[in-house]
């Protein structure tokens, strides 16, 4: 796999200096109003500039769901494709165009269930594309059914009783099949997010970013743990390459590895 200097180096650069507004289409958004995709939406407007590269060379592939309505939005080239098959249709791109910079929006429901075998080879195979996944733990856009990712004992429309399914971790997913880049964060910290981003556009391969997406809707709350600040310190735990893990008030927690047991153990520091 090439350097990603030498990958980025492939797509032409803008000739002029970009911002956010350049990378708005003149389509109407039209998500429930309150919807965290409004924030991831903004965040990759954001930081678009920041690449440097001709919007011209840029591509969105979407499959089904809520989130694959990303292409429309953006003022660059985009494919609203089929149920699933994003991973597969950006990888054929992704091969036989390497002047491109290439983007997979999907959701949960689009990934994991009908896309499943395809999310996986996509990460396996490691071609140089970014795969967005946007994690409401619902299926919003046919009104309310678990998804994949949904907790045991979700009451929903398809699951009146509770679910009995136990949930994909899409992490544990992506590392289990050896992808090269691996993230995780939430739509309402903008700045984690637009981090997150620019790292998975420097990679020299596939990179998985799971979002978490609030669905105001039909699953309103799911992660409001990590969006609480009082709550968020003792449940988020941000894990970056090469630093110590640290939580906790004041980052008073840290998590090591007991040398008699090779377990990991949260200690105070």
């Amino acid at each position: 796999m090439p350097e990603a200097n030498e990958l980025l180096t492939l797509v032409p650069k803008a000739e002029d200096k970009q911002t956010m507004k350049d990378f708005k289409s003149d389509q109407e958004v039209r998500w429930c109003p309150g919807c965290g995709d409004y924030a991831v939406l903004a965040a990759v407007q954001g930081f678009m500039p920041d690449l440097g590269l001709a919007k011209e060379n840029i591509v969105f592939v979407s499959g089904i769901g809520c989130s694959s309505r990303f292409p429309y939005y953006m003022n660059t080239y985009g494919m609203h494709s089929i149920h699933g098959r994003a991973p597969a249709i950006a990888t054929g791109l992704a091969t036989s165009r390497r002047d491109l910079s290439v983007w997979v929006v999907t959701g949960d429901g689009d990934a994991l269930s009908i896309g499943g075998n395809h999310l996986i080879h996509a990460l396996r195979r490691n071609v140089n594309l970014k795969i967005l996944l946007f994690n409401n733990r619902i299926y919003g856009l046919t009104k309310g059914q678990y998804s994949p990712t949904s907790e045991v004992g979700k009451i929903t429309k398809s699951t009146p009783m509770g679910s009995l399914d136990a949930p994909f971790n899409p992490v544990s997913l992506a590392i289990g099949a050896e992808a090269t880049f691996v993230a995780r964060t939430v739509d309402s910290d903008r700045k984690h997010l637009t981090s997150v981003l620019r790292q998975a556009a420097d990679h020299p391969g596939t990179a998985l970013v799971e979002i978490y997406q609030n669905c105001n809707i039909f699953n309103d709350g799911a992660f409001e743990a990590l969006k609480d600040k009082e709550r968020a310190q003792e449940a988020v735990i941000r894990l970056e390459h090469g630093e110590p893990i640290r939580f906790g008030a004041d980052n008073s927690k840290g998590v090591v590895r007991d040398p008699a047991t090779g377990d990991l153990v949260v200690v105070p520091v």
